[in-house]
């Protein structure tokens, strides 16, 4: 019979393995860490481990999530701080920021190894659309904080700022030296048209 755990317990368990899983991810990459790697590192029965996730790219995938909502959260914490002098160019710097700040991450190397391609591959469906809608949601909040800044079609806009986020895994196909400015030009391109009055 497999062991119960308090509230507490499986709070700072799932903690351990989070940090574990990021820790493996930056060093090693998905792929190469196992399961017993996991368990070996955060002290718990390998049976434990299955308590909380069905697979090793689930709590992956977890992992990726939690980056994923703290950027989330960081680029709402400092459009609220500038809320009511925002321009285009201020949102496209802060959307820029962002991107660099993946950039330096373990998030690029992630994605430009073919991991997070692998690890999409690898999950249910509804996991993976169910994230989907959750980022549009993420960009109704955003367009939602923004004065002046058009509705319009909300998923257009969130579906473009993944395309853009998605060009730097071609970096060299575009040109290390010039990639920054391109990039620049891109977020701006969209930002613009978020700002843009409703077409009557």
């Amino acid at each position: 019979m497999p062991k119960t755990y308090s509230e507490s317990e499986r709070s700072y368990i799932k903690k351990r393995l989070i940090k574990e899983a990021t820790l493996c991810l930056e060093r090693f990459g998905m792929r190469k860490t196992t399961v017993d790697e996991l368990v070996k590192r955060t002290k718990i029965p390998k049976g434990t481990f299955y308590l909380f996730y069905e697979s090793k790219e689930l709590l992956f995938f977890d992992v990726f999530c939690i980056f994923h909502d703290e950027l989330h959260q960081k680029l709402l914490k400092e459009i609220a701080a500038i809320k009511d002098d925002i321009t285009p160019d201020k949102l496209t710097a802060l959307i820029l920021g962002l991107y660099k700040f993946v950039d330096r991450s373990f998030l690029l190397n992630f994605m430009t190894n073919g991991e997070m391609e692998f690890l999409i591959q690898r999950l249910p469906s509804e996991i993976v659309e169910a994230h989907a809608e959750k980022d549009d949601f993420s960009m109704e909040v955003l367009v939602s904080l923004v004065p002046g800044m058009k509705a319009g079609n909300i998923k257009a806009f969130s579906a473009a700022l993944r395309g853009i986020f998605l060009t730097m895994l071609h970096k060299h196909e575009i040109g290390e030296d010039i990639f920054d400015d391109a990039l620049k030009l891109m977020i701006h391109g969209i930002v613009l048209q978020m700002f843009e009055e409703e077409s009557v």
